[in-house]
């Protein structure tokens, strides 16, 4: 089992074989920087799309060897989607990673149909893994950056992409807290009604590779102690291995108060697209991003 994210490197470096990433834009001293040691751990090889003169500019004054990357020129972040996912679809990019572009401009080239970049379930989601001292364990997080306000089916299959990505990191029965800001069913909220709909879902074998509960405050879900006091009896119940959030506004504030409060190492890719696909914030240090190539690189095998 993968226990933290020094370790994810370790296997993704032994897992890496002939992974080609392309990075969208990717010009800025934190995307580069994170290619250059992906590049220099075995983990990938890199092509970037965006300004070839400001790559090579930014490359000199970090003294990146440009000659680790491909360069593909394009005059803005729009044709340097456009051209990352042309690699994609011609087969000489096997994953894809955000630059310096917005995060709603990324998705929206990955949600163009031209592109045809859509998995079989027909969503898009977000997966973080979060490695914090002040947990016993890694965390996988869904979803802090793509869907606002996941329906009850939505939460389905994000519950399932929770827990077949668990399964890759070597966890032999992921346990998922169905995350609410209480642990009774109060008609009233949504994300205990629905969670308590995907619990009678769980109970009758729709989730078979996982444990999933709910609803769960999120002290309970990582917390015994709490568990203990607030007397929920659940596997799940202070021993979670992934968390899925209500809503896009929990989900976020979290990621973001894990990272600056909390100094957490992070990954994050998105699920459910056709090859793996980088989406951390552009504010994101450049550990955050050589992580999540190493994630993108895990899942991808």
């Amino acid at each position: 089992m993968i226990r933290n994210l020094d370790e994810l490197l370790a296997v993704s470096k032994s897992k890496s074989s002939n992974n080609n990433m392309v990075i969208v834009n990717g010009v800025d001293d934190h995307s580069l920087e994170a290619a250059s040691k992906a590049v220099g751990l075995g983990l990938v090889n890199v092509i970037i799309t965006g300004d070839q003169n400001l790559v090579k500019e930014n490359c000199r004054e970090l003294g990146i060897d440009i000659g680790k990357f491909v360069l593909v020129d394009a005059k803005s972040d729009d044709e340097a989607a456009t051209k990352a996912l042309e690699l994609i679809s011609e087969g000489k990019a096997n994953s894809i990673m955000k630059g310096l572009i917005s995060s709603d401009k990324y998705m929206r080239a990955l949600l163009n149909k031209e592109h045809n970049m859509i998995g079989a379930q027909k969503l898009l989601t977000h997966l973080t893994v979060v490695d914090v001292e002040a947990y016993h364990k890694l965390l996988l997080v869904s979803d802090v950056a793509i869907i606002p306000y996941p329906t009850l089916e939505q939460r389905e299959k994000m519950t399932n992409f929770l827990i077949d990505s668990a399964l890759r990191f070597g966890i032999e029965k992921p346990k998922v807290a169905l995350v609410a800001p209480t642990d009774q069913v109060v008609p009233s909220i949504p994300a205990c009604v629905d969670a308590e709909k995907l619990t009678n879902m769980a109970k009758e074998g729709k989730f078979p590779n996982g444990l999933v509960y709910g609803p769960m405050g999120l002290d309970v879900a990582i917390d015994k102690e709490s568990a203990e006091i607030k007397k929920v009896d659940s596997p799940v119940a202070g021993d979670a291995d992934c968390l899925l959030f209500p809503n896009i506004d929990a989900g976020n504030v979290f990621y973001k108060t894990s990272a600056k409060f909390c100094k957490a190492k992070q990954a994050a890719v998105v699920l459910g697209s056709k090859v793996p696909a980088v989406l951390s914030s552009r504010s994101d240090s450049v550990e955050t991003k050589l992580y999540s190539i190493a994630l993108a690189t895990l899942l991808s095998n």
